[in-house]
């Protein structure tokens, strides 16, 4: 998952600490979620989080499809701007190579964007099926899950 050269987002600056954009960046990205949102509704459909995506990065249709699904949790069609948010420190997180810490500092986020069944746990299915979203080899994601599966399950 690459950003797009000269897109909009590689002009924002994310922290490296804690993978959080700055108040500046943070305000120019609300304005840009306000231009997307074409309805006025504060919130982005399948299409329009489609075509941002298909905009900003080389994902195919059927990872934005799944990214959107995931962040859909209650299934209304349409996602806000902390979701938004969430997509688009992920994406500046991967653009810089900080994956692992964006993955440390956000584990609540990240966890409940994983768990695709809301059974408060996630598989190793589920983990590598959005494995696409960290940039990680299955290698790394087995890693990953044995560091973080303190309960063994």
């Amino acid at each position: 998952m690459k950003l797009k050269p000269g897109c909009f987002l590689q002009y924002l600056y994310l922290d490296e600490t804690y993978c959080l954009l700055s108040v500046r960046n943070a305000k120019a990205l609300t304005d840009y979620f306000q231009l997307l949102d074409v309805h006025k509704k504060n919130a982005l459909n399948n299409l329009q989080f489609y075509c941002f995506l298909h905009y900003v990065t080389d994902l195919k249709k059927q990872h934005i499809m799944l990214l959107f699904d995931l962040l859909d949790r209650n299934a209304e069609g349409s996602i806000g701007f902390d979701e938004f948010y969430l997509v688009v420190c992920l994406l500046l997180a991967h653009e810089n190579h900080l994956e692992k810490q964006f993955i440390y500092r956000h584990s609540g986020p990240v966890f409940r964007l994983l768990d695709v069944d809301d059974g408060y746990t996630i598989s190793p299915t589920e983990f590598q099926a959005a494995g696409f979203l960290f940039n990680l080899n299955k290698d790394e994601l087995e890693k990953i899950f044995k560091e973080f599966d303190v309960s063994g399950e």
